[in-house]
């Protein structure tokens, strides 16, 4: 089977079968879209449904030659989990419902997840938002990370989970939702045009230091 049928399949540990990620931007879903994965796992036999740290549901088991009609069956974008890209924008609840929220991190999720994810880069990377200081939305162990205080966002770069942890550097403290996509775009930029081939944001910043970084983010 060619690689476009297989579109966002990754081959599991029997060797057979394959799991697919179903997008779901900010960790919402709908009625419909919940509807639709549970009619395909019926369809399709497939034995495990998985929320996964990233906010996503992963469909396991799938024999190959199903890919792409569960696809079809699910009308729900690929949610990337191998490419070298931008892979999801996390967040918490923040101010639309969370009693502690200070910052409205699910409309700032949006606003990062409409213009980064999907982005071609140098290793996979992935975003952060949370609404108070507690974190909720991992924001110290993401590529990019903000998470909201009264007096606006403070912006973390760098961060990394896995095998070899690295909590992230603040690099901007109180600004607008405006200012951190500018933020942003400077972040990726640098690490696009300076990073090693699969070199990781983590590794990138060990590599140049965070005062390289500073100087081309807040220049």
């Amino acid at each position: 089977m060619s690689e476009p049928e297989l579109d966002g399949a990754i081959l599991q540990r029997d060797q057979k079968t394959y799991a697919i990620v179903a997008r779901t931007p900010l960790g919402l879903v709908t009625p419909d879209a919940l509807e639709s994965i549970a009619r395909a796992a019926r369809k399709f036999n497939i034995p495990i449904l998985k929320l996964t740290s990233a906010q996503r549901i992963a469909l396991v088991g799938i024999e190959p030659q199903d890919v792409p009609e569960v696809w079809k069956e699910l009308g729900l974008e690929v949610g990337r989990a191998v490419e070298p890209c931008m892979h999801y924008v996390q967040a918490c609840p923040g101010t639309e419902v969370c009693r502690f929220g200070q910052q409205d991190s699910l409309g700032m999720g949006a606003r990062l997840d409409k213009e980064f994810t999907g982005m071609d880069l140098p290793a996979k990377a992935k975003i952060g938002v949370s609404g108070c200081p507690m974190n909720c939305g991992e924001s110290y162990m993401r590529d990019f990370g903000c998470f909201g205080k009264k007096k606006g966002w403070t912006v973390v770069v760098g961060g990394n989970a896995g095998a070899k942890p690295r909590i992230g550097d603040i690099i901007a403290e109180d600004v607008s939702e405006d200012q951190v996509m500018a933020l942003a775009r400077k972040y990726f930029d640098f690490y696009k045009s300076n990073a090693k081939p699969k070199e990781r944001t983590a590794k990138f910043l060990n590599r140049v230091g965070i005062d390289e970084v500073k100087k081309a983010v807040l220049g």
